[in-house]
């Protein structure tokens, strides 16, 4: 027979920690809003300056800028992009197992493939199987600052400019929907501009003050939005991703207190039929 102490026991500690999930998911329920509504405002931004930087990219030469100079890729730089903290399903692991495909596929074919890590899940992880990390950010997701994204491209930057690393991607979870994240890749330097429109590309532009200077002041802010972008796409995908866990946890425990609840009451009636038994065969006894 279960002893019904236990089950209550069990019972108390699995309506504590529903208590604890529901209240994770309302957190995460708020801090989603602010972050979906934070990227959702970014995305026309970031395209925008893709579109004029394609634009200005199609009639340039490669040698105008080192940022558009491509090489032979020797050393490719890897940024991948997690969580600080857990308990939000498959997010950090789906990101950290793309990441480990792209070292054992491709990392043959280049002499190194150096790691920038940002999220403390990301540096643990990478840490305990002795990866080459160039560089490393932690707890930037509280509050996502435009400040922290521009830190991280001028520090790649310099390294690639510097040639440091010929090729730069970063692997991060792009945000879907609350119940959808994809794990994508991007390639950020050296920039490549995307397709625009044949009819438009023969016009001449006229640079004030000059070529130099626009590209100057383009390409570098153009890194930094796009990093901005993934950390802002990034932070929507967790808190999502979270929430649907804590969630989906919450539903559990639900479910579970009504197994245990039912399997209480059959061993209470249980010892209650047992002892009715004892009180009648003890009665027939006497007789």
């Amino acid at each position: 027979m279960a002893n019904l102490k236990d089950i209550r026991n069990r019972i108390a500690s699995v309506r504590s920690t529903q208590q604890i999930t529901k209240a994770m998911k309302m957190v995460s329920a708020a801090k989603f809003r602010r972050a979906e509504e934070a990227i959702l405002q970014n995305r026309p931004y970031s395209d925008k300056m893709l579109e004029v930087l394609s634009s200005l990219a199609l009639r340039t030469e490669e040698e105008a800028h080192p940022l558009l100079e491509r090489r032979d890729p020797r050393r490719v730089c890897l940024i991948v992009f997690t969580s600080d903290r857990g308990l939000c399903g498959s997010f950090n692991a789906s990101i950290l197992r793309a990441a480990e495909r792209f070292l054992r596929e491709k990392g043959g074919e280049y002499e190194a493939v150096p790691l920038y890590l940002v999220g403390k899940k990301a540096v643990d992880y990478f840490r305990r199987r002795n990866a080459e990390i160039i560089g490393q950010k932690t707890e930037l997701f509280g509050k996502v600052a435009y400040g922290e994204a521009q830190t991280i491209a001028r520090d790649v930057i310099e390294r690639y400019t510097n040639r440091e690393i010929d090729l730069v991607y970063m692997v991060y979870n792009e945000f879907r929907s609350a119940l959808s994240q994809q794990v994508v890749f991007d390639r950020l330097l050296p920039v490549e501009p995307m397709p625009v429109d044949p009819e438009t590309s023969t016009t001449e532009y006229i640079y004030e003050p000059s070529e130099e200077y626009m590209l100057n002041w383009v390409l570098p802010r153009y890194v930094e939005v796009r990093m901005f972008r993934a950390l802002l796409e990034s932070t929507a995908s967790e808190h999502g991703a979270r929430m649907t866990a804590m969630d989906s946890a919450t539903n559990n425990a639900t479910e579970m207190i009504a197994r245990l609840t039912l399997k209480y009451n059959r061993a209470r009636q249980e010892a209650i039929t047992t002892e009715l038994m004892d009180i009648v065969n003890g009665v027939e006894a006497m007789r």
